[in-house]
């Protein structure tokens, strides 16, 4: 009986334990999509003129929040 009761604290415990270390992450921002023009003589979708590559930009170290530490990736 004794180790009955045991076994059902020590697995409380642990499910609790793995809940409150449990840490919600990869949250990300969801992509925003733009609106498509028409063309005025066909009616259907345009295409997208093509972009020319911008060279990379120099990274700069930016101080982290507490919460982007916090996150798990």
């Amino acid at each position: 009986m004794a180790n009955l009761m045991n076994e059902l604290v020590s697995g409380v415990v642990e499910s609790v334990l793995k809940e409150i270390l449990k840490k919600a992450g990869g949250r990300t921002a969801t992509k925003r999509q733009r609106r498509q023009t028409r063309s005025a003589t066909t009616g259907r979708f345009k295409k997208a003129p093509a972009t020319k590559a911008k060279p990379a930009k120099k990274q700069v170290s930016r101080r982290r929040t507490a919460a982007s530490r916090s996150k798990t990736s």
